[in-house]
C-alpha cells in the first residue's frame, strides 16, 4: 500500500510536467512493482512503454522520485502481466444474445434497445468546438454551428452543410451537440448517421416497432444527421424522414444535417425533401487550405507530445490537400513508424511513407482484413467471428472493425455483419473508439500501422 501511495504521487507530478498525451500513452497503466534493495523495479503492460521509458523518460523519473526523498541505485522496467492498458481503456462491446434459442429474440429487440439508450449516446466526446482548427474554408459554417449552439432551434433551420469527404463536417455537427449538452444535461439531443437511421428504419418496419422508432426521432430536441447523401434511392425512409423533419420544424425543435453534396446534386431525392432543406442555410463547406492543414497537423502532434520539424509539417500539408482524415492518417503512420524505430521525423521518412501509400493496392477484401488482424493478435478466426467477449478478442474485433470502415470504407451494418455482429452499432462504438484511441495511444496506434503495412506488403 505504502509503494502504491509513493507511485501516485510521482504520477500526479509527472502528469503536471509532460503532455496529456504522453501521460496516458506512457505513464498512466505504469505500477511500482517493488523498491528493495537499492533496486527500484516499475512493471508496465508492454514492451513498447517499457523501451519509451528507459530510452526517453528515466532522468525524468529519477528527478521526481529525488523530490520524494527516494535515490535508487538503479531504476528496472519489467513487463507485467497483470497490466493491460491497452484492453483496459478500449471498452468491451455491448451484451448480446448469442444462443440458437435467442437469435430471434435478439434481432427483434435489437431496434427497441438501440433506441431506448440516452439521448446523447452517439455524439463522440473529442469533438469540440476547442479543437476544431478553422479556417477560410469552414469558417462560415463554424461561426452558424456556434451561433445554433447558443440558440438551438432559433435561426438557420436547418443548417445543411456539405462538402468533400475527409474535411471536418462530422466533427463540427458533433461540435454543436457536445456544446448544446454540456450546458444543458437535458437537453434530447440525437446524433445519427444516415445509414444507421436507414438500418433503424428497416429494423422498425421489420419487427412492427414503428411507433417506437417515429416517437424516438420525433421527440428530440437536436437532430444531427450525418451523410444525407445515403438516403438516396430509398424511398420509404424518405417518407419516414420526411414526416420527422416536419414534427420537428414545427415544434421549433434544430436539425442540422451533412452531406457530400448539395440536395440538388443528391439522386433521387424527394422534391419535398430538397424544398425542406432550402427552408433554413446551406453552407459549402471548403477543402482546407495549407495554413489550415499546417494547423491541424501541428495540433494533433501536440495531443501525443511530438514536436514536428516545421519541414515535416510543410511536406504533410503540401501533399495531402483535400482530405483531414488521410491527413491525420498520414501523420498517426508517421509517428508510430517513428516511435517503433526510435527514430526522429524528418522529410525523407514522411516522404517515403507517402510514397509507399500511393503505390499501394486497392482491392482490399473484408475477410483478408479480418484474417490479417487474427493473425497478428494471434486470436483464430472463430474467435474474432464468434460471441466471445474477453478483453484479448474483443480489442482486435475493434480494430477489424476500424481498418474495414477507413480502408475499405464499408458501412457499417456490412461491418457488423463481416464480424458476424446483429447489431450495427457495435461497429459504430468499435469505430469510434479506436479512432479516438489512435490520437494518443502508441500501443493502438502501432497495432494499426502494422496491420496494414502487411495488409498492403
Amino acid at each position: 500500500m505504502q509503494d502504491d501511495r509513493l507511485w501516485q504521487a510521482v504520477l500526479g507530478e509527472i502528469e503536471l510536467s509532460v503532455s496529456r498525451g504522453n501521460y496516458l500513452t506512457w505513464f498512466k497503466n505504469t505500477r511500482l512493482l517493488r523498491f528493495k534493495d537499492g533496486v527500484l523495479t516499475i512493471g508496465v503492460p508492454n514492451v513498447f512503454i517499457k523501451q519509451q521509458l528507459e530510452r526517453k523518460y528515466n532522468s525524468l523519473i529519477e528527478e521526481v522520485l529525488a523530490k520524494n526523498q527516494i535515490t535508487p541505485e538503479r531504476i528496472e522496467y519489467k513487463i507485467h502481466t497483470d497490466i493491460n492498458a491497452s484492453s483496459r481503456r478500449l471498452e468491451e462491446e455491448p451484451f448480446q444474445l448469442n444462443t440458437e434459442s435467442s437469435e430471434r429474440l435478439h434481432s427483434a429487440t435489437t431496434i427497441t434497445n438501440s433506441l431506448s439508450h440516452s439521448y446523447r449516446q452517439g455524439l463522440n466526446e473529442r469533438y469540440t468546438f476547442e479543437n476544431f482548427i478553422v479556417g477560410s474554408g469552414n469558417e462560415l459554417a463554424y461561426a452558424a454551428c456556434q451561433a445554433i449552439a447558443q440558440n438551438p432551434g432559433t435561426k438557420y433551420n436547418p443548417l445543411f452543410i456539405y462538402g468533400g469527404v475527409g474535411i471536418g463536417k462530422t466533427h463540427l455537427i458533433q461540435a454543436v451537440g457536445n456544446a448544446i449538452t454540456s450546458r444543458n444535461p437535458s437537453t434530447r439531443v440525437v446524433y445519427v448517421s444516415t445509414e444507421q437511421f436507414v438500418q433503424e428504419f428497416i429494423d422498425a418496419v421489420r419487427y412492427k416497432k414503428n411507433t417506437d422508432f417515429a416517437g424516438y426521432y420525433r421527440n428530440a430536441d437536436v437532430l444531427i444527421i450525418d451523410d444525407m447523401q445515403f438516403i438516396a434511392g430509398k424511398d420509404k425512409t424518405q417518407e419516414e424522414f420526411f414526416h420527422t423533419f416536419n414534427a420537428l420544424h414545427q415544434a421549433n425543435k434544430q436539425v442540422i444535417i451533412s452531406s457530400d453534396k448539395p440536395p440538388k446534386d443528391i439522386p433521387t431525392l424527394e422534391e419535398r425533401l430538397r424544398s425542406r432543406f432550402a427552408w433554413g442555410m446551406s453552407i459549402d463547406m471548403q477543402n482546407p487550405d495549407f495554413e489550415t492543414r499546417c494547423a491541424i497537423v501541428q495540433s494533433k502532434a501536440d495531443l501525443v507530445g511530438i514536436i514536428l520539424p516545421s519541414d515535416v509539417v510543410d511536406y504533410l500539408a503540401n501533399h495531402i490537400q483535400t482530405n483531414i482524415r488521410e491527413l491525420e492518417g498520414a501523420l498517426n503512420q508517421l509517428i508510430a513508424f517513428c516511435e517503433m524505430r526510435h527514430l526522429e521525423p524528418d522529410v525523407t521518412i514522411v516522404s517515403n511513407l507517402l510514397s509507399a501509400n500511393k503505390t499501394r493496392p486497392k482491392h482490399l477484401s473484408a475477410r483478408q482484413v479480418i484474417e490479417r488482424v487474427s493473425k497478428h493478435f494471434q486470436v483464430p478466426m472463430d474467435d474474432m467471428l464468434g460471441p466471445k467477449r474477453d478483453k484479448d478478442i474483443v480489442v482486435p474485433r475493434q480494430i477489424a472493425m476500424y481498418i474495414l470502415r477507413s480502408e475499405l470504407h464499408l458501412s457499417y451494418p456490412k461491418i457488423a455483419r463481416e464480424l458476424g455482429r446483429k447489431d450495427h452499432t457495435t461497429a459504430i462504438h468499435s469505430v469510434d473508439k479506436v479512432e479516438n484511441e489512435m490520437s494518443f495511444d502508441a500501443v493502438i496506434r502501432q497495432h494499426v500501422t502494422d496491420i496494414k503495412e502487411r495488409l498492403y506488403a
